[in-house]
């Protein structure tokens, strides 16, 4: 199946995460162990995240982000 036409994962690895993010990997290892984020263990070190889950979060945090800016708590 040509790459376009495939379906989006259900589930994403965590370098499927950090790819998508445009973040390293101990940084979306630090979310598995912070708990910001559900994360499934599918085996020994062998983490998933549902594609879902990962929008919620980025949704969340862009929220976040703007609330601080707008009382102005974040540097310009």
């Amino acid at each position: 199946m040509p790459e376009e036409n495939k379906p989006s994962p259900r589930f994403l690895t965590i370098d499927q995460v950090a790819t998508a993010l445009h973040i390293g990997h101990p940084l979306v290892r630090g979310l598995v162990g912070e708990r910001r984020t559900a994360w499934l263990s599918v085996g020994r070190n062998v983490w998933r995240t549902g594609a879902s889950d990962v929008e919620d979060y980025t949704s969340m945090v862009h929220r976040l982000t703007a609330e601080r800016l707008a009382a102005g708590d974040l540097p310009d």
